[in-house]
């Protein structure tokens, strides 16, 4: 159990951090990363362009791997049997300093740099998520850690590792349980958003599964009493599904795919599929609702008179919050100010607000004060949280798009492949590696991270929500 009383005094103590400048070493980070702007650039832009969805970002993987291995570091690819999984390192002993980078992109999001709705190609992927940028900023912060180590301006190891699925089967669990993170002291992430925020706020733990239903195919018409039906299970359970909403926590989120109901009206259904996903912001919480929707598979199944199977894709955790590392991130925000836009800019953000019916007010990228941790948040879940119950993590959120840009959507797709999206990468990519340098300098910037990480986690055993090897597609 979670040691409530020692959470309290954590949150009562003022973790203050010695006065930030811009040291010379600072000045440095962000030079390296200006160096390396353009390349990361075009990287994060051909990968915005390729837009290769979960576990197959092979070209996208290899133009972040190969770029590591250009500037120096280790490059190990294929990890945790998993294709697009790579680390990149540097360096040798303590402290061990990593850094997060996806690529994946989402399906049927495809769009031009253009501030209204226009794909690119019909139907197909786009990065309404921003990944494309995210996979390049933090290599950019890796490679400015990279050469400080090399110049033996600090001691230590870097680390990057090249995560894919995100978005689908959370590739970062498999990768956990290979052990990746084992040597780590402490992890670095960010992820695109609308605004610039030390990421203190953790997020919804969930848990993915399908369901199938097997019946007996006949003629709709001529004798259906021959027939048992798979799509009626299906319907059933999901009306189920509809009427248990009802008794849920208000926290709690249940969500649902059917994938196959049915072929053609004539025939009586052999076969249903439908993917199920259950949310909520503590993992304590979501399990019992898993397991009661679970069980009303089996009820719809029985209603039916057909047969029924459960597969588990996988389920992740909620974020561990470290506010002692949001700190240190903090004040490397308030080192590098806001983010500025051109006229051009600001008025191509407002067309996406005209578009999407938001306040046409532009770009939101000033610096505000660290917010307090909200004991039970919305918004979404990441994989991100499996990392931050094995390893204390520190996250950034970078803006991307214009405020109030609905995420997920074609409006994040066009600005992630142009100027507003090159800045926002370039920007984090510098706070991190700001803040990662900050932990190899400081030791006891690393201690005190790892202290409220030991603190927040307690005695609660980790386990991976997973069954079997990575699905990776064509296995």
């Amino acid at each position: 159990m979670r040691t409530v009383s020692m959470l309290f005094l954590l949150a009562l103590t003022v973790w203050s951090l010695p006065a930030q400048k811009m040291n010379k070493t600072k000045k440095e980070v962000i030079a390296s990363i200006e160096k390396h702007k353009e390349n990361l650039i075009q990287i994060s832009d051909s990968i915005w362009s390729l837009a290769e969805t979960a576990f197959e970002e092979s070209i996208s993987a290899e133009l972040l791997a190969d770029y590591a291995e250009k500037n120096g570091l280790q490059v190990t690819r294929g990890v945790a049997n998993i294709p697009t999984a790579f680390t990149a390192t540097y360096g040798s002993g303590k402290p061990v300093i990593s850094v997060l980078g996806e690529f994946d992109a989402l399906p049927g999001l495809s769009q031009n740099t253009v501030p209204n709705k226009d794909p690119k190609i019909e139907g197909a992927p786009g990065h309404g998520c921003g990944h494309n940028m995210f996979g390049a900023a933090s290599l950019g912060a890796a490679i400015a850690i990279k050469e400080q180590i090399e110049a033996g301006k600090i001691k230590g190891t870097v680390k990057f590792l090249g995560t894919p699925a995100e978005e689908k089967f959370f590739g970062k669990i498999w990768m956990v349980q290979a052990g990746l993170w084992d040597d780590v002291d402490v992890n670095v992430s960010w992820h695109p958003s609308a605004e610039i925020e030390a990421d203190v706020q953790s997020g919804l733990s969930l848990i993915d599964f399908i369901v199938e239903f097997h019946g007996q195919a006949a003629h709709a018409s001529s004798d259906p009493w021959n027939g048992r039906s798979a799509s009626d299970a299906l319907e059933l359970y999901t009306t189920g599904i509809n009427y248990y909403r009802e008794h849920i926590r208000p926290t709690s989120r249940i969500h649902y795919h059917i994938q196959d109901g049915g072929q053609v009206v004539n025939v009586v259904p052999d076969y249903a599929k439908i993917w199920v996903r259950v949310r909520d912001p503590k993992r304590k919480v979501m399990l019992p609702t898993y397991e009661q929707v679970k069980k009303m598979a089996e009820g719809a199944a029985i209603m039916a008179n057909v047969d029924y199977k459960i597969s588990l894709v996988s389920g992740i955790y909620e974020t561990l919050v470290n506010r002692a590392g949001g700190e240190i991130m903090q004040a490397n925000l308030e080192l590098l100010g806001p983010i500025s836009y051109t006229e051009e800019e600001i008025a191509y953000g407002k067309a996406i607000q005209k578009a999407t019916g938001k306040p046409e007010v532009g770009m939101d990228a000033e610096i505000r004060p660290l917010r307090e941790t909200e004991e039970l948040p919305g918004g979404g879940s990441t994989d991100v949280g499996d990392v931050s119950w094995n390893v204390p993590n520190i996250n950034l959120g970078v803006t991307v798009a214009p405020k109030d840009t609905p995420w997920h959507s074609w409006a994040v797709v066009a600005c992630g492949g142009m100027s507003i999206g090159h800045k926002g990468m370039v920007y984090a990519a510098k706070a991190m590696g700001m803040t990662m340098l900050d932990l190899f300098e400081n030791p006891k910037l690393v201690e005190k991270v790892k202290e409220e990480f030991k603190t927040r986690k307690g005695d609660e055993k980790y386990e991976a929500m997973i069954e079997g090897p990575p699905p990776i597609p064509g296995n």
